[in-house]
């Protein structure tokens, strides 16, 4: 059923070996074939344009983290609020979802400022988009949350109002397996 899914995998993962330096396919497919449900989220966020692709690996637990790898923020996921309060919270010209929700529903994580910035150090990505970022509880409070981008050859990391939503805004997902 996953076929297809496994071979652009499998051919992303030998394209970009510098994402993952000394692990081998084998123990990945090893962990995707222990976890068949982590394929219906790595589907989805193929389909959504996000490339996933291996950018970490836990050596003691075997673990592999999946993290969207797109040059630019996932076409299928822009023009989305930040999470579900901001949608409710806006009274007019409501996006057609949020982020975080989006997420969910998908079986992934947002990213955290830690896992942009590690994403950051393998390529040079959102360099004309943003994406939205897990934001810490305090700040979510009083109504923001965080996005980041990569201008001038630096990562950027800014606020924004949760019910913001613009066409060159997204976000990035992460899935271990």
């Amino acid at each position: 059923m996953h076929d297809d899914l496994i071979r652009t995998l499998q051919t992303r993962f030998s394209q970009h070996m510098e994402r993952h330096a000394g692990l081998a396919w084998d123990a990945v497919l090893a962990r995707l074939n222990a976890a068949p449900a982590s394929l219906t989220a790595l589907q989805h966020m193929e389909d959504t344009g996000g490339e996933p692709d291996v950018i970490g690996h836990a050596g003691e637990t075997g673990a592999v983290t999946f993290c969207d790898c797109s040059a630019e923020s996932p076409a299928g996921r822009r023009s989305l609020c930040f999470d579900d309060a901001a949608l409710a919270a806006r009274k007019a010209n409501k996006p057609a979802g949020s982020a975080a929700a989006m997420a969910d529903a998908m079986g992934i994580a947002l990213l955290t400022e830690a896992h942009y910035r590690q994403l950051q150090e393998l390529g040079a990505f959102d360099q004309k988009t943003s994406s939205w970022i897990a934001t810490p509880a305090s700040v979510r409070k009083l109504g923001g949350a965080l996005f980041c981008d990569r201008r001038y050859g630096q990562v950027f990391v800014y606020h924004n109002g949760a019910e913001s939503y613009y066409a060159a805004r997204g976000f990035r997902g992460l899935l271990r397996v």
